[in-house]
C-alpha cells in the first residue's frame, strides 16, 4: 500500500505524481486527464481551510471511463476521490488521490416517472439544473442549499445536505430512494431497500453485515445518536434501527443506500442516484421578522416554528450590514429592515392555497404581537421581493466571506445543531466563547433546525489554529450539556472528521471503522475522512499554514485598500498605509475567493462566460484565484504572474468584470488580469498585435484621415489575409472601420471652455466625453448624445483638446499590458476634467468601459482624492439622464412610437457596476415603447478578445450562449440596443443585424 493512503501525508505542492499513472489513464480514457501542476493545485482546496494537491485530476466523459479510472486506480493501489463542484466546507473533497470531477459530462437525467415522483441522475447534476427541469412537470428536488446553483447530487448525497426548507422536507437522506456505486473493488452494486435485494447477491450480502454490526452496537446508536434532525456526521448505522425517532423512510423500511448518503465518498463512488421529488409549492408568502436584540431572535424561534412553516432562516447584524455594503444586495435587504435590527428572521409559509398562506402569514404577525414585538414584521407576499431576498439569504456564506484582510470567518463549529428550546441559551454563551478569545462570530441560517452557521473570525496565519482548538472544545461541551449534534450539516471532512469518536463513542466509532474496512478494505476511496482522520487543526493541511509566505513583487495598481486591519469585535477596519501595504493588497485581495465555487452558476448574471463555455475548472473565476493564489505564495516556482501558468489560466479570461458584481466576495478576474499582462510584458515583450491593440488612440487620427484607404483594406482580400495573418487576427473578422472625426467636427461653440472664477459655469452644463472608439468609429452615437442633452436644457462641453491628442482613458493599453502609458493617460484626462469636476459639472460617457474606468481602475493609479472625486462625477449617458430626472432637473419631451420593440443587451460593465437598469428605465420613457432585456453573459467581443485568432472560436461560442440566438429570433422590426461598441460589433458579425446606442434611440425620440 503506497503512503497516499495514510491520514497523516504531508501538505506538499510538489507531490509528484505516480509514475506511469498518468500516461495509462490518458491511453485508456475518452476523458480529460490533467496531471501539471496548475491543474492539481487548482483542486487541492475546496471551500474550506484545508489543501491537498491530489495525484491527478480525472474528467471522464462517460460511465465506462469512470469505471475505468477506477480500475487503473485500484491497480496502481493509487487512492480515489469523487469530487462534484468542490463546495464542501469542511474539506472532505480534498485529499492526496486522484481527484474524479463528474461535473462536466456526467451530469444528466437518466430517468424519470411523474406519477412515482422519482428522478434518476448523473452525480454530476446540478441541483438548480435539475428543478429548472423539473419546473415544467409541477415538482421540485427540495433539498434546496443555498450552493444550489454549483452543487451537485452526487456531492449533495455525499455530505448528506440539508438546505432551508429541511424542517419541513427533511435532509438529503430522506429523499434518496437508491444508489447504483461501484465499490473500491470495482463491483457494481445497486443499493435500495434491502427487503428488495435478490437472495445471495452482493447487496444482500453486505446489507446482512451492516444490519449484524448496527444491532451489535443498537444500546451504543439509541444513546449516542443525536435526536435532532440535523444530524450528518459519521455513517448512518441507525438506518436498520426501528425506533429511529427521526425516521429515515416514512414506512421504517430500511434502505441500504442510505448508508452512503453522508458517507463523504468513503463506500462507494456513486454513478446514478434516485431521488423522490415532491410537488412544487404554487404559492409563498414571506415575512420577516425584525428582532431588537439578537437573544430574542433566537428565543422566539421555538414558538415561530409551531406555525407550520416551511422556513426560519436567521441573518445576523453583521450580516445586515455586508449585505448593504453589496451594491447587488443592498436595494433588497433594506426592503426588509425596520430600523436597525440585531437580528432578522425570514419566515416562510408555502402550499396550494394562497389564502391558507396569507392567513398563516396574518397569524405571524399577531404571534409577534402578542410577543410584545408589534410592527416587526415586513410582509412579502409577492414572488419576486421573496426571491430576491432569499438570494441574499443564500449567499450568507459568500457575505461573510467578504471581509477585508487576514482575519477570516472559519468553518468548524458552524454545523452544531440544538434543539430549539436550547438555542437562544446556546449562541449566548457561545459568544461569551467568541469574546474571551477576542473575537466574535457572524450567525445566520437555518435558526427553524436549531442548527446556526457562525464562523469565529480568526487568523489562521498566526494564532488561529490554537484558537480554533479551544473554541472548539468550549463549543463541544455546549453541543454535549445541551444534546446536541457537533456535525448538523456540512458534514465531517477533515475539520470535524476526529469529533465523530467524540460525538458517538469509541464503541460506534469502532463500528464505523468496520462499515469502512467491508466497503473498502484496502482504503482507496477518500482515505482520511469519517474514520481515522487527521487533527483538525494539523497546519500541514491548511491553506494558509504560519509558514504561508507571499512572494517579493511590485503591483502596478495600489492595492493598499485592500490591506487592512480589523477589529474582530469591533468590525473597525483601518488601512496600516505603509509602503509595503500594497504587494501585500494584492495578495489578499486575490485570497478573498473563499472557493465556495459561487462562479460555476448559469441560472443569471454575467459570471463566468468562459466556464460557461468550457466546464473547466482552469477557465472559472475560482481556478483563476487559486492559480494566483499558489503563483503569489510561490507555490508554482518563482516567475510570479509573468508565468505561462498564469497566461493559461487568464487565456480566456474576457475582463466582463461579472465576478466583480456577481462574485459575493468581490474578487475581481479583470482587474488581476491587467496586473497579469503588465508583469508579463516586462518579462517578455510586446507583440505586434499588443502594440496595434494598445496604441489605437494614437493612430486612430491618421486611420480616421486616410479612412478610404484604411476601410478598402477589406475589399483587397489577399491584402486583409496578409495583415490579419500577420497580426493574429481572425481571418472571419473584419477590420475595424474608421469614420470621420466628430470631435474635429463638432459645433466650435461646443469645446470645452473651463470655469473659472471670472467665468462661472451656466445653470445647466455637462461635459459628454467622447472616446476614441465613438469618435473615429461611430460618431453618429456621440451626435446623438450631444441633441438629447441640448434638447434637455444643458449647454454641452467636448472633451476637445486643442492642438493636442484627443484624450483617453487608457483602457487599450491596459488590456495589451502598457500600464505606464494607461497611466499617462488616465493623468492627462484627470488633469483636463478636474476643473469641471471642482465646479459641479457632470462628466458624461457613451462607452462603458472607457466611463466606468473613471470609476474603477483610475482610483487604483495612486490619484488621490482627485480621481475620488472624479468618479462620483461621472455617469454614462443614460445614468446622468436618470439622476437629472430625479432632481427635477431634467426637461426632455420625447415623442411616442406606439409598438416599437426594443431589446436590450447589457455591456458586462454596465452590469457589473449596476448601470443597466438606467438604460431600461430610460427606454421606458419613450411612449408605446416595450423593453425586453436580454438575459445574457458576454457577448464575447470583449475589446480585442474576439479578434484574435486563437480565440475566436471561444468569443462566437459565449455569443452563441444566449445573445445570438435571442437577436435571431427577435422580430425584424425590432430596435437592438447595445451600449457598448464591442457589443455592437459581435451582433453585427454574428447575426448580420445592426445594433445602435440608446442615445440614438433618444435621438429619434425627440420632439
Amino acid at each position: 500500500m503506497t503512503s497516499l493512503t495514510s491520514q497523516h501525508a504531508p501538505r506538499d505542492a510538489k507531490i509528484k505524481p505516480i509514475s506511469g499513472l498518468a500516461e495509462r489513464l490518458s491511453r485508456e480514457l475518452a476523458g480529460d486527464v490533467l496531471f501539471d501542476q496548475a491543474t492539481r493545485g487548482r483542486y487541492a482546496t475546496d471551500a474550506s481551510i484545508y489543501q491537498i494537491t491530489p495525484v491527478g485530476v480525472v474528467i471522464p466523459r462517460h460511465q465506462e471511463d469512470l469505471k475505468i479510472a477506477l480500475d487503473i486506480a485500484r491497480d496502481a493501489h493509487v487512492p480515489v476521490l469523487a469530487r462534484g463542484a468542490g463546495t464542501s466546507q469542511c474539506g472532505q473533497t480534498v485529499g492526496e488521490a486522484l481527484v474524479l470531477d463528474t461535473t462536466r459530462w456526467l451530469n444528466q437525467v437518466v430517468e424519470f416517472d411523474p406519477d412515482a415522483r422519482t428522478v434518476v441522475v448523473e452525480p454530476g447534476m446540478v441541483l438548480d439544473h435539475l428543478n429548472a427541469w423539473l419546473k415544467s412537470h409541477g415538482l421540485w428536488y427540495p433539498v434546496d442549499v443555498s450552493t444550489s446553483a454549483q452543487c451537485t447530487i452526487g456531492g449533495m448525497a455525499g455530505n448528506n445536505s440539508c438546505g432551508s426548507r429541511s424542517i419541513y422536507y427533511g435532509n438529503m437522506v430522506h429523499n434518496v430512494e437508491g444508489i447504483e456505486a461501484t465499490l473500491a473493488d470495482g463491483c457494481d452494486v445497486n443499493f435500495s431497500f434491502v427487503d428488495g435485494f435478490a437472495e445471495g447477491s452482493r447487496e444482500q450480502r453486505l446489507a446482512q453485515q451492516v444490519k449484524a454490526i448496527a444491532e451489535r452496537v443498537g444500546h451504543d446508536i439509541r444513546d449516542h445518536f443525536p435526536k435532532v434532525l440535523r444530524r450528518v456526521g459519521g455513517y448512518n448505522l441507525d438506518l436498520f434501527d426501528c425506533q429511529n425517532p427521526i425516521p429515515y423512510d416514512p414506512n421504517g423500511r430500511a434502505n441500504l443506500a442510505h448508508l452512503l448518503i453522508g458517507s463523504e465518498g468513503t463506500l462507494g463512488v456513486s454513478r446514478r442516484i434516485k431521488l423522490k421529488l415532491s410537488p412544487l409549492p404554487e404559492q409563498k408568502v414571506l415575512g420577516v421578522v425584525n428582532f431588537p436584540t439578537f437573544y430574542q431572535a433566537m428565543d422566539f424561534t421555538q414558538h415561530i416554528v409551531k406555525l407550520g412553516p416551511m422556513a426560519v432562516e436567521l441573518v445576523d447584524r453583521t450580516m445586515i450590514e455586508l449585505s448593504l455594503e453589496n451594491p447587488a444586495f443592498r436595494p433588497v435587504i433594506e426592503k426588509a429592515l425596520i430600523g436597525k435590527p440585531e437580528a432578522i428572521l425570514l419566515v416562510e409559509f408555502a402550499g396550494q392555497d394562497r389564502d391558507a398562506q396569507l392567513e398563516a402569514l396574518g397569524r405571524l404577525n399577531e404571534l409577534m404581537s402578542d410577543l410584545g414585538l408589534p410592527g416587526s414584521v415586513v410582509n412579502m407576499p409577492e414572488a419576486a421581493e421573496q426571491k430576491a431576498l432569499w438570494n441574499v439569504r443564500k449567499a450568507g456564506l459568500n457575505i461573510m466571506m467578504s471581509m477585508k484582510g487576514d482575519g477570516k470567518p472559519v468553518s468548524f463549529i458552524e454545523d452544531c445543531a440544538v434543539p430549539l428550546e436550547h438555542l437562544a441559551e446556546y449562541t449566548a454563551k457561545l459568544t461569551e466563547v467568541f469574546n474571551r478569545y477576542g473575537t466574535e462570530g457572524t450567525w445566520y441560517a437555518h435558526a427553524g433546525v436549531g442548527t446556526l452557521h457562525v464562523r469565529p473570525i480568526l487568523d489562521m496565519r498566526r494564532d488561529g489554529a490554537q484558537k480554533m482548538r479551544e473554541i472548539a472544545e468550549l463549543a463541544s461541551a455546549l453541543v454535549r450539556e445541551y444534546k446536541g449534534a457537533y456535525s448538523g450539516e456540512h458534514g465531517d471532512g477533515i475539520c470535524r472528521g476526529e469529533w465523530v469518536a467524540w460525538q458517538f463513542g469509541e464503541t460506534i466509532n469502532d463500528a464505523f471503522r468496520e462499515v469502512k474496512q467491508l466497503f473498502d478494505p484496502q482504503n482507496l476511496l477518500n482515505p482520511g475522512k469519517i474514520v481515522d482522520t487527521p487533527k483538525m487543526d494539523d497546519e500541514r493541511y491548511f491553506r494558509f499554514p504560519s509558514t504561508y509566505q507571499r512572494i517579493p513583487m511590485t503591483p502596478v495598481f495600489d492595492w493598499s485598500s485592500w490591506n487592512v486591519k480589523r477589529d474582530p469585535l469591533t468590525g473597525e477596519q483601518t488601512p496600516p498605509g505603509s509602503a509595503g501595504d500594497t504587494t501585500h493588497g494584492l495578495a489578499m485581495a486575490v485570497e478573498m475567493c473563499n472557493n465556495n465555487g459561487h462562479c460555476r452558476k448559469f441560472d443569471a448574471g454575467t459570471m463566468c462566460p468562459s466556464y460557461r463555455i468550457t466546464k473547466e475548472e482552469q477557465h472559472l473565476t475560482r481556478g483563476r484565484a487559486n492559480t494566483l493564489r499558489q503563483v503569489l505564495s510561490g507555490q508554482l516556482g518563482d516567475e510570479g504572474l509573468a508565468s505561462d501558468e498564469v497566461k493559461e489560466a487568464l487565456d480566456l479570461c474576457v475582463s466582463c468584470k461579472g465576478c466583480k458584481r456577481d462574485c459575493p466576495t468581490g474578487v475581481d478576474m479583470a482587474k488581476f488580469k491587467i496586473e497579469a499582462r503588465a508583469a508579463r510584458v516586462r518579462a517578455k515583450g510586446l507583440t505586434l498585435r499588443d502594440r496595434m491593440v494598445g496604441e489605437m488612440p494614437r493612430y486612430a487620427p491618421w486611420a480616421s484621415r486616410f479612412s478610404g484607404l484604411v476601410n478598402g483594406i477589406e475589399r483587397a482580400p489577399w491584402l486583409a489575409k496578409r495583415i490579419k495573418q500577420a497580426l493574429k487576427l481572425a481571418p472571419q473578422r473584419a477590420l475595424p472601420a474608421f469614420n470621420g472625426n466628430f470631435l474635429a467636427t463638432a459645433d466650435s461653440s461646443s469645446t470645452a471652455e473651463r470655469p473659472t472664477a471670472e467665468r462661472p459655469i451656466a445653470e445647466k452644463e455637462v461635459l459628454l466625453f467622447v472616446d476614441t472608439f465613438n469618435n473615429y468609429m461611430e460618431g453618429d452615437n456621440a451626435s446623438a448624445a450631444k441633441r438629447v442633452l441640448e434638447a434637455a436644457g444643458y449647454r454641452v462641453h467636448l472633451n476637445v483638446t486643442q492642438g493636442q491628442r484627443p484624450l483617453c482613458c487608457g483602457r487599450t493599453y491596459l488590456s495589451s499590458g502598457q500600464f505606464e502609458k494607461a497611466k499617462a493617460e488616465a493623468q492627462r484626462t484627470l488633469d483636463f476634467l478636474m476643473p469641471f469636476v471642482e465646479r459641479g459639472v457632470a462628466v458624461v460617457g457613451l462607452e462603458p468601459s472607457c466611463l466606468l474606468s473613471m470609476r474603477d481602475e483610475f482610483l487604483q493609479y495612486g490619484f488621490g482624492e482627485q480621481a475620488q472625486a472624479l468618479s462620483e462625477a461621472a455617469y454614462l449617458f443614460e445614468e446622468f439622464l436618470l439622476h437629472a430626472h430625479s432632481t427635477g432637473e431634467l426637461s426632455l419631451t420625447l415623442k411616442p412610437m406606439e409598438g416599437r420593440r426594443v431589446m436590450l443587451h447589457g455591456h458586462c460593465h454596465q452590469k457589473a457596476f449596476d448601470a443597466l437598469r438606467p438604460v431600461e428605465q430610460v427606454l421606458n420613457w419613450i411612449p408605446g415603447v416595450s423593453v425586453e432585456t436580454i438575459e445574457s453573459s458576454c457577448c464575447g467581443m470583449a475589446g480585442s478578445f474576439g479578434y484574435e485568432a486563437e480565440h475566436y472560436e471561444a468569443s462566437m461560442k459565449m455569443a452563441e450562449l444566449t445573445l445570438l440566438p435571442a437577436v435571431r429570433s427577435a422580430n425584424k422590426e425590432a430596435v437592438l440596443v447595445a451600449d457598448g461598441t464591442s457589443c455592437r460589433h459581435q451582433i453585427q458579425d454574428g447575426s448580420g443585424r445592426e445594433a445602435i446606442h440608446v442615445a440614438r434611440l433618444l435621438a429619434q425620440a425627440l420632439a
